[in-house]
């Protein structure tokens, strides 16, 4: 069977051959490991991908696509950046990875304020070319400079800028996609529907995208940010109190993330619960701290706090990355590898002082890594629920990433089963019918196993009303529609209800 499909590669590529690396190929052990970025999965036991493929060309794509489905072999796609639970590159039956890493060109028209970008460019990339053209031109995606643009916008994509701008999704205009046919279909010919689909109904379901054209978004000069640590002995408890009240009613252009984790206010004290606040708005320092004395003058800022700069060094600031260097750090592609294991929640009422004291408990007692807070509000109230995929809209206070990580493989099991509790633990605080879901922070705790993407309606919807709620149905139609043999699939995709 692979002799066969590798003939069908050969035969199909027309132009220039397509990388391919086998088992026996010196440089399939270093591919793979830079695809699998989970290190608990990268093991001995781990199911391996008998072929690599890392096309340099759409119509290699095209060719995977055609020979994959025409010698019924399982195709899974990544387009370079993070996979929370590694379903784009793991499976339990022989399957191929197409890498799509090497398609990462992206195209600015700084005057019509218009992009062209590649599914395996990064947002560190795309941003990096953005600033190349203006500096007074973003785009709201993600804070993590190392995420795979496909993978991200497939989910919808939320950013720094998105209480201003909506989110990566909502800014697409236009996007290139191999179907499952093997044809490049634009916007026109692939339809509004499986268009709708794309932009925030997750990877893996529907087809390869190739490349977006998204919307660029102004922003000014100069933008303001700080960053300020909190402990309970400062305050932290009514500081968390009073964030949830406010962060999702303050102006569109500031965001105020909020990370909840363990540290030493100095290091002779015990270890305490840390609240760690961050901003970003878009203007100056002048109009910033009128607003927070305004709306949070508990928080205690003082004028060396705000801290003003390019947009594109805020970029920097917000994922940890010295705002000093050359923003060519944009453009590296390395990922810090770990143990690691994610979960989310939305949260529609504010949780108690009381319920707060009692995080702070888990927080201490199970040692995880932490909870990281996204305030929604602003344009996220104006868009409908069904204007993507992407449901988490108006009445949603802020989202909850919760984050175990760990050093060692032997710990993995204490680690996951830490952080399995404090979600349970969180459930009376949290949204409910359904417990919402971010899809890009892929869960397999949310339902039952999809064994190779073979889930029922009834199965996958467990977790799919989790993702999509009442878009779930409509995702399922277009699947029906475009895929309705599922040959695009993973663990947590799309059904198709004719198959």
């Amino acid at each position: 069977m692979h002799g066969d499909f590798l003939t069908c590669i050969c035969f199909h590529s027309k132009t220039t051959s397509i990388p391919i690396y086998t088992l026996e190929n010196a440089n399939y052990t270093s591919i793979l490991q830079s695809t699998i970025l989970v290190l608990g999965l990268n093991s001995s036991t781990t199911p391996k991908p008998f072929l690599i493929l890392t096309p340099l060309e759409e119509s290699h794509v095209q060719t995977a696509v055609i020979c994959s489905r025409k010698h019924g072999i399982q195709i899974k796609v990544r387009s370079g950046g993070h996979d929370f639970e590694g379903l784009s590159y793991v499976s339990d039956i022989p399957f191929i990875i197409v890498d799509l890493s090497n398609l990462r060109e992206v195209n600015v028209d700084a005057e019509n304020k218009l992009a062209w970008v590649q599914s395996g460019a990064t947002t560190g990339e795309l941003y990096y070319k953005i600033a190349e053209k203006s500096n007074i031109l973003g785009f709201p995606a993600a804070t993590c400079t190392t995420v795979g643009i496909g993978g991200y916008i497939s989910g919808g994509g939320y950013g720094a800028m998105f209480r201003k701008y909506g989110t990566a999704g909502d800014n697409v205009i236009d996007a290139r996609i191999v179907d499952v046919h093997g044809r490049v279909l634009n916007r026109k010919s692939m339809g509004e529907g499986l268009f709708w689909a794309i932009r925030g109904g997750g990877g893996g379901s529907f087809g390869i995208v190739l490349s977006w054209k998204i919307r660029l978004v102004p922003v000014p000069p100069t933008v303001t940010v700080f960053r300020v640590d909190r402990f309970l002995a400062e305050g932290a408890t009514l500081l968390v109190h009073k964030w949830q009240d406010i962060a999702h009613r303050l102006p569109k252009e500031l965001i105020l993330f909020l990370s909840l984790g363990v540290g030493n206010a100095t290091p002779k004290d015990e270890k305490t619960v840390r609240a760690t606040f961050t901003s970003l708005f878009l203007g100056d320092a002048k109009k910033l701290k009128i607003v927070m004395k305004e709306t949070f003058p508990e928080l205690g800022l003082k004028n060396n706090d705000f801290i003003e700069m390019r947009w594109i060094q805020s970029v920097l600031f917000l994922d940890n990355l010295p705002t000093n260097s050359s923003i060519d750090i944009l453009r590296g592609r390395s990922i810090v590898k770990s143990y690691f294991k994610g979960k989310s929640d939305y949260i529609r009422q504010p949780i108690s002082q009381i319920g707060l004291e009692m995080v702070w408990e888990r927080l201490l007692n199970d040692e995880l890594a932490g909870m990281n807070l996204t305030p929604y509000g602003g344009r996220m109230n104006e868009i409908a629920e069904s204007e993507t995929p992407f449901p988490h809209r108006n009445g949603t206070l802020f989202k909850i990433l919760y984050v175990a990580a760990w050093n060692e493989v032997a710990s993995s099991e204490k680690y996951i089963n830490r952080l399995r509790k404090m979600y349970e633990f969180m459930t009376p605080y949290v949204s409910k019918s359904p417990r919402e879901a971010y899809v890009n922070y892929r869960d397999l705790d949310l339902g039952p196993t999809s064994k190779n993407g073979t889930a029922s309606y009834s199965q996958a919807k467990v977790w799919g009303t989790k993702y999509f709620k009442g878009n779930f149905d409509r995702l399922v139609y277009v699947k029906t529609e475009v895929d309705p043999e599922n040959f695009f699939r993973s663990e947590q995709s799309i059904p198709s209800i004719a198959f």
